[in-house]
């Protein structure tokens, strides 16, 4: 089971708060935090959608630039050796650049469990 919300692209993890007995969701992703509670699922999911629409209204009423949820495009600047020894590692392993860095990410991902 994932504790992860997504809304209009925006992704919150939620947790459980046994202390005052309510579920408690942060946005992931962006310099603005945000963050928002409900004592049901239902009610979770109502704020969650609140809150990312209020950001959004905010932003525009404000005259700000919302930030945007991750694209899928990431641009790196690393030193060239690395950038070479990930593209042995890469094709060693039979792989596209892309596809091996996402294989990496993942199991950093898993190994940290941020989304588990």
């Amino acid at each position: 089971m994932t504790n992860v919300m997504t809304y209009k692209g925006y992704k919150a993890r939620v947790e459980f708060d046994p202390r005052d007995n309510i579920f408690v969701g942060r946005v992931l992703g962006l310099e603005d935090s945000i963050s928002f509670h409900g004592n049901t699922v239902t009610q979770l999911k109502a704020r969650f959608t609140e809150a990312i629409n209020h950001y959004l209204n905010d932003c525009k009423a404000t005259g700000r630039k919302p930030e945007k949820p991750a694209s899928g495009k990431l641009m790196l600047r690393i030193p060239p050796e690395i950038h070479a020894k990930a593209l042995i590692m890469a094709r060693a392993a039979g792989k596209s650049l892309n596809k091996w860095a996402t294989d990496v990410f993942e199991k950093e991902e898993q190994r940290h469990g941020l989304f588990q």
